[in-house]
């Protein structure tokens, strides 16, 4: 027995350095033994392995059944009576005799054998371990120490010492981590892969803020606050629309906190990213004014079946409708699905024209810097100054002179008809 005990505890060495308890090991090494029997003694062999997982030791047994002498047909199974009672006098033909096998009957080649087996079984258990318990995890917010950032990704390992990679996409823009840092982002993907499981994380995924504020919130955490929708430009905005069937209960206040103190951490955490809280509503105008806040809008024109809205406003909110490079504005398209158009008070019925118009005039590049700064029509062009033109597209100046030619050029010759 001493022998078989030494086996286990060599094996055992596999428990140092794997996610695999205990039990879990003394069940792959019963299976391997009983697989070695099998082979040195044939695949019809009645075989037995007995684990004590309290003493970690095992033993082996081997079951024969006793024949008259010359009627052995199966080895595997069976044994004569006149061996068998060299065993034990007592033997009768047609009982069972159970054979204690030993370790020194087995080669060196077999025990090597054992080994790369069980090195095997505990590499797919572990593997299988590792994917079920964090495919449950999906959607959950885990916390680690970074281990190695390049170019392309950021891997850290959490309490379990299990390997978490980000993309660098998934990084929010002013993230700069260095190994040791401590790490907090939401597992968005598992996947199985030959010898391990690929687990991606993220920090810029919605289901991170929406994490974040389930921690922070426990309202939202205990259901009373809905979360509607979350849209974000990563560490630069993000609007959530929140609702509740509390009558008592001002949701926007509670997610925000007294003097914002439920909101700043989340706010921190995603290094200073602005976050605007709206109550949502099936009202799209009403909806689509709070998603637009803080510019206030004068009136508002929907196209329900073609999901479009024009804002028209005063002159001085709209660049609070469209925010910093144009954030405001798309992010409350998101959020309410409306493609969003903002226009100035005084501009009502004058004719205006689509900025893709001037295609044949204007590369398509420098339409689309325009229409991300909100500048979907001439008109939006020419409201805004020079230097905002300059500061908002960061384009050449050269690039806005010929745009305000162009556009002006159409609404002169318009206006001479």
């Amino acid at each position: 027995m001493s022998e078989n005990l030494n086996l286990i505890d060599t094996f055992s060495e596999f428990k140092e350095f794997k996610n695999i308890d205990k039990e879990s090991l003394m069940r792959i090494l019963e299976d391997i033994f009983k697989q070695m029997l099998l082979k040195k003694y044939g695949q019809d062999s009645n075989v037995n392995v007995i684990v004590n997982t309290d003493k970690g030791d095992v033993e082996f047994q081997r079951f024969l059944e006793i024949v008259e002498d010359g009627e052995l047909t199966d080895e595997s199974t069976q044994i004569e009576l006149s061996k068998a009672v060299k065993i034990e006098p007592d033997f009768e033909v047609g009982e069972e005799l159970c054979e204690t096998i030993q370790l020194k009957d087995f080669g060196r080649r077999d025990i090597l054998a054992l080994r790369q087996s069980l090195a095997a079984k505990v590499m797919e258990y572990e593997k299988d371990i590792i994917y079920q318990k964090y495919e449950n995890k999906v959607g959950e917010i885990v916390s680690g120490t970074v281990v190695h950032t390049n170019k392309k990704d950021l891997t850290f390992v959490d309490d379990e010492d299990i390997e978490i990679i980000i993309r660098k996409n998934e990084l929010i823009p002013r993230d700069h981590y260095k190994k040791g840092d401590p790490i907090r982002a939401v597992i968005t993907k598992v996947e199985p892969k030959a010898n391990s499981s690929l687990i991606e994380a993220s920090r810029t995924s919605p289901m991170f803020l929406e994490k974040l504020m389930e921690e922070e919130i426990p309202e939202i955490y205990d259901g009373i606050i809905v979360i509607k929708n979350i849209v974000r430009m990563p560490g630069d905005r993000a609007k959530i629309a929140v609702e509740t069937f509390d009558d008592r209960i001002d949701p926007v206040g509670s997610c925000v906190g007294m003097k914002g103190s439920r909101i700043h951490g989340i706010t921190r955490e995603l290094r200073e990213e602005n976050i605007d809280i709206v109550n949502y509503t099936a009202n799209p105008a009403l909806y689509i004014t709070r998603a637009l806040n803080p510019a206030k809008i004068s009136n508002l024109e929907i196209d329900e079946e073609n999901k479009t809205a024009i804002a028209v406003m005063k002159s001085d909110q709209i660049s609070l409708a469209i925010g910093k490079n144009g954030s405001n504005i798309r992010l409350a398209a998101k959020l309410t699905g409306y493609d969003i158009d903002v226009i100035k008070e005084n501009a009502i019925g004058i004719e205006d024209v689509a900025i893709d118009e001037f295609a044949d005039e204007i590369d398509q590049w420098v339409i689309d810097v325009l229409k991300s700064i909100g500048c979907d029509t001439g008109r939006s062009v020419l409201e805004l100054s020079r230097e905002e033109l300059l500061r908002r597209s960061d384009l050449e100046e050269d690039t806005i002179d010929h745009i305000i030619d162009v556009i002006s050029a159409e609404f002169d010759d318009s206006e001479e008809k």
